[in-house]
């Protein structure tokens, strides 16, 4: 018996770890080609000469249209190299690469993660004003609170910077590779870990503890756990499990919005915040600010979508 429920718990645990890797490498791959291709035509240069007078509204340098470019079309990777080797005529204040790397924790990465959301039910047009409208909100109020404050209006010095970027075709897929093979890593290693976790109960409990956080935002209890693992480790992962469970019909059209909503503006909380603090970014703002931000957004988005009919939903925001 003891054999038996050993196999079991193997092959089901296959069954999964296949399911989603398979589900986000037929959207990440194409994906990441389109994107590359955009890349070479100067479609990312373009974008950001559309966003430089957005830029102003935020107490930033036009310049900082093209890392945020660079950061949506990409990654947040991309954005920090586009940022150390953009010219400035004078240095930036501590608050303003704040506000900068505000934009960036809100909307980056988009076309992979904005497909997965959509993969998962989410409506594009949805996932795109909650992300790119959220971090420009997002990134104005903190403007209007560090200047009204005087707060950190010192020069920001950086202590660090990268190294230099095999730019080649080679160079480029073989980082990609790399990127590719730690995602399936991750992927095994999440999924053993949560299938223990739920044997041994332990799933149930974090659903306890996080009962009044999760009941504020309205998100119920079977997007308990995708939601934890999207906000450590990053939407990817956490939109993978969701896309699973929204197709295998355990989640309500309300769990899979306000899931998704709630990670397009709060996901890896550790690895991105770590990431733009080597700007110069203060955690005030990256860290805090940005979980007050998103439980705030998502709490009043939940209770406006419960005042709206389901053909309301259906049409804007889930079509599942």
């Amino acid at each position: 018996m003891y054999t038996a429920a050993v196999q079991t718990f193997f092959r089901e645990l296959f069954v999964e770890i296949r399911t989603v890797s398979l589900t986000l490498f037929k959207i990440m791959i194409p994906v990441i080609l389109v994107v590359k291709l955009l890349e070479e035509v100067g479609g990312v240069e373009l974008l950001g000469l559309l966003l430089g007078p957005l830029m102003g509204l935020l107490g930033l340098p036009e310049s900082m249209g093209l890392v945020w470019a660079a950061t949506m079309a990409s990654n947040i990777y991309a954005g920090m190299l586009v940022f150390f080797t953009q010219p400035q005529p004078e240095a930036l204040t501590v608050a303003q690469v704040t506000v900068l790397a505000g934009l960036m924790l809100m909307a980056h990465g988009l076309p992979i993660e904005a497909r997965i959301a959509q993969k998962a039910g989410v409506r594009l047009g949805a996932t795109l004003l909650v992300r790119i409208g959220g971090g420009l909100l997002f990134g104005w109020l903190l403007y209007l609170v560090y200047g009204q404050g005087g707060w950190l209006q010192q020069p920001n010095e950086l202590i660090w910077r990268p190294e230099a970027v095999d730019t080649s075709l080679s160079g480029w897929l073989l980082m990609q590779a790399k990127s590719l093979l730690m995602v399936q890593l991750v992927i095994v290693l999440l999924l053993t870990a949560l299938k223990i976790l739920r044997l041994l109960g332990i799933e149930r409990l974090m659903f306890w503890l996080l009962q009044p956080l999760l009941r504020l935002l309205g998100i119920g209890r079977q997007a308990t756990t995708i939601t934890i693992v999207g906000v450590t480790l990053g939407l990817s992962f956490g939109g993978g499990l969701l896309i699973k469970e929204a197709q295998a019909g355990h989640l309500t059209k309300r769990d899979i919005f306000a899931s998704m909503a709630f990670l397009g503006l709060c996901h890896s909380l550790i690895e991105d915040t770590l990431l733009v603090m080597l700007l110069g970014a203060h955690l005030s703002g990256i860290l805090w600010a940005r979980l007050v931000f998103a439980l705030l957004v998502i709490a009043l988005m939940t209770r406006w979508m419960d005042r709206r009919s389901e053909a309301f939903h259906q049409r804007f925001l889930v079509y599942r």
